[in-house]
């Protein structure tokens, strides 16, 4: 149920972008917390708060160069992403490592160490992020 919810959401914030144009609706975030940050776009097309919660719902489009890397980080929450385009392996502490393709999604748990590297053409990603109000969105990770 979780990575249909991830689906129709990344879905939907694909079309509102489409429809509406990200100059819009979006605001740019800082770059990426990574060792590669410059080959990082993030993009906030969606915040609203978790009702009855002290957390958010954070939905991004991440843009990353040819051959980029992900460096180590972590989020105060839950990380999942459904991939748009292009392929991209992930790692994260005490889970396999994900090769994925185009239209396959992910989750990764809070506080959880991970890091990446996307293929030669590059990615484009829908991040739904469910954070901790006040908290940054991604923290460092040695």
């Amino acid at each position: 149920m979780f990575q249909n919810l991830v689906k129709t959401t990344g879905l939907m914030a694909v079309a509102v972008v489409c429809c509406i144009g990200t100059s819009a609706i979006a605001q740019t975030a800082p770059p990426a917390v990574t060792a590669g940050a410059s080959d990082i776009k993030r993009t906030i097309l969606q915040k609203f708060d978790v009702p009855g919660s002290n957390y958010e719902t954070v939905i991004a489009l991440v843009e990353i160069v040819p051959n980029g890397v992900i460096g180590k980080h972590t989020h105060f929450g839950v990380d999942s992403g459904v991939l748009q385009s292009g392929e991209i392996v992930l790692n994260a502490v005490g889970m396999p490592e994900l090769a994925l393709k185009a239209g396959e999604s992910w989750q990764i748990p809070p506080n959880t160490v991970h890091w990446g590297k996307v293929g030669a053409s590059g990615a484009k990603i829908v991040n739904t992020y469910v954070v901790e109000k006040g908290k940054p969105l991604a923290t460092p990770a040695p």
